[in-house]
C-alpha cells in the first residue's frame, strides 16, 4: 500500500499529543520485571515494540517455550540478558531482519557470567537457545561499546540481580552514550546506585524500589515536528508530553532546529513550537550523531528540503538498525536530487570520524513515492516533504513500531491524506 500525503498551504497550526517513549517505557518494563513486587506504570508507550515487549515478559510465567520479538531490537537485546538467568530452556527468536542484526557482544557477556546460550542458525546472530545459567561467580567482565548500547543497557539492568553485582569496562568508542545515561538514571530512580569512572561502570547487588512511574513523551516523535515547522511558512504548534530536561539524547533536535529557523519555548508541560520567517539559515549544518542517531534521518530530509549542505558523523549504528539507514537514504534522497555520501577518507585525518555529506536541494517529480525497508524512521522523517508537494509512503503501516497514531496526528494537523492499495 501507498499512502500519499500532500499540506497545502504550507502551514502548520495544532496541538499534537505525543506518544510515551519507547525507550523509557522499555526500560521501567524491564525494570519492573525485575523488582520483587509489580507497579503501576503510566503514559505506556503504545508503539508496537512495547507492547510486544509488554506481552513477552507477561507471558513468562506460562509454559511459553518460543519467545518471539519480531523486529523489535530493544525487546530482543533486553530479554536476551532477562532470559538468561531464569530458570528453564527458552528459545528466542525474531523477524528475517532481526537475525541479520548482530548479538554476539551481548552473549559472550552474558556467558561469561555464566549463561548458557547458544546460536540456533548464524554464529553471532539470532535466533538464540537460552539454557538455565551457571552462574560462574564471575563479576568483572569486558563489553564492546561500539556495536549497540543496547547491550551495555540489557547487562546494567539485570546487574542488581546478580549475586555480586556486576562492574563492565568499555571496550572501544562508546555509541549512544545518551541511552546509557538514561538506563543508570532509571536505575536510580528505583533505588539502584552505580558509580562510573573512566571506562568502568560499576553497580552493586541491590533490589528494584516498586514505585509508580509516568513515561515522559517521545522526543523522536517530536523530531518529525520540527521538521515539519523547517519546511513550513509558517507553524504554531503545541507538543505536548515532553520535559525540558530530559534524559533522551534526542531532545537535541530542539536546539539543532534553530539552525533551520525553528523556536521553542516551553510552557509548564508543553512544548510551543513556531517557525521564525525573519530567520536566516545557518550557512551550512554539521553535527555528531554518535548520542541521537535516531533523529540522523530527520536531520537529513530537513537539510535536503531546505538546500543546507550537511555534515554528519557519528552514523556507524546505522547499518545496523532495521534496515541500512545510509544505504536507504542515499536511495531515498536520490530520488529528489539529492546526494548522501560518504566522504574520503582524507576528511577524516584530523577527527579520526567517518563523514557523509549532504548536498543539493530537494526538487520534487510529481508524486515521488519514498520506500520505507520496512523502517519507520524512514517513513516518518520523509513525510515532511509533503509540505513541498504531494508525495508518497510505501508501506506507510511500519510507523506502527514506534508511533501507530502518527498519520492520524497529521490529518489532525490539515495534512491531505490517501490511501492507495
Amino acid at each position: 500500500m501507498v499512502l500519499y500525503l500532500h499540506k497545502d498551504p504550507p502551514t502548520i497550526q495544532g496541538q499534537v499529543p505525543l506518544p510515551a517513549s519507547k525507550s523509557l517505557s522499555n526500560r521501567v518494563l524491564l525494570i519492573r520485571a525485575l523488582a520483587p513486587e509489580s507497579f503501576p506504570i503510566h503514559h505506556l508507550a503504545e508503539a508496537e515494540d512495547t507492547q510486544r515487549m509488554l506481552q513477552l515478559l507477561n507471558s513468562s510465567d506460562s509454559d511459553e517455550e518460543v519467545f518471539d520479538a519480531g523486529p523489535a531490537g530493544t525487546t530482543f537485546r533486553f530479554l536476551t540478558a532477562w532470559l538468561a538467568f531464569r530458570p528453564g530452556q527458552q528459545i528466542l527468536t525474531g523477524s528475517p531482519r532481526m537475525k541479520q542484526r548482530p548479538i554476539g557482544a551481548l552473549v559472550d557477556a552474558l556467558r561469561q557470567l555464566g549463561a548458557q546460550i547458544e546460536y540456533l542458525e548464524r554464529e553471532g546472530y539470532p535466533p538464540l537457545r537460552i539454557g538455565e545459567a551457571h552462574y560462574s561467580g564471575q563479576y568483572r567482565i569486558p563489553v564492546r561499546a561500539d556495536v549497540s548500547s543496547q547491550f551495555i543497557s540489557a547487562l546494567l539492568l539485570i546487574a542488581p540481580t546478580l549475586p555480586q553485582g556486576l562492574e563492565i569496562t568499555l571496550e572501544g568508542s562508546l555509541v549512544s552514550r545518551s541511552y546509557l545515561r538514561m538506563t543508570l538514571a532509571l536505575m536510580h530512580h528505583f533505588g539502584v546506585p552505580h558509580q562510573w569512572k573512566g571506562t568502568t561502570i560499576a553497580v552493586p547487588h541491590a533490589t528494584y524500589v516498586p514505585k509508580p512511574y509516568t513515561v515522559e513523551g517521545d522526543w523522536s516523535a517530536a523530531s518529525y515536528y520540527f521538521a515539519m515547522a523547517a519546511l513550513s511558512e509558517t507553524t504554531e504548534m503545541e507538543l505536548l508530553h515532553l520535559q525540558p530536561y530530559s534524559f533522551q539524547g534526542d531532545a537535541i533536535v530542539a536546539q539543532l532546529a534553530q539552525q533551520f529557523g525553528v523556536r521553542h519555548e516551553f510552557d509548564t508541560h508543553v512544548l510551543k513550537v513556531y517557525k521564525d520567517t525573519r530567520a536566516s539559515l545557518a550557512p551550512f549544518f554539521e553535527h555528531d550523531f554518535i548520542d541521537c542517531p535516531d533523529i540522523a534521518q530527520t536531520l537529513a530530509v530537513m537539510c535536503a528540503a531546505t538546500g543546507l549542505q550537511g555534515m554528519c558523523t557519528g552514523l556507524q549504528t546505522l547499518q545496523i538498525k532495521e534496515t541500512d539507514r545510509i544505504a536507504a537514504l542515499q536511495k531515498e534522497l536520490a530520488k529528489i536530487g539529492v546526494t548522501f555520501a560518504q566522504l574520503p577518507p582524507r576528511f577524516s585525518k584530523k577527527t579520526g570520524k567517518i563523514w557523509h555529506m549532504i548536498d543539493g536541494k530537494a526538487q520534487l517529480p510529481a508524486s515521488p513515492i519514498f520506500d520505507t525497508y520496512e523502517d519507520h524512521r524512514m517513513a516518518m522523517a520523509f513525510a515532511p516533504l509533503a509540505l513541498l508537494g504531494r508525495i508518497g509512503i510505501r508501506q506507510p503501516e511500519v510507523v506502527g513500531k514506534s508511533y501507530p497514531s502518527f498519520w492520524a496526528h497529521l490529518q489532525d494537523l490539515g495534512f491531505e491524506i490517501e490511501e492507495v492499495p
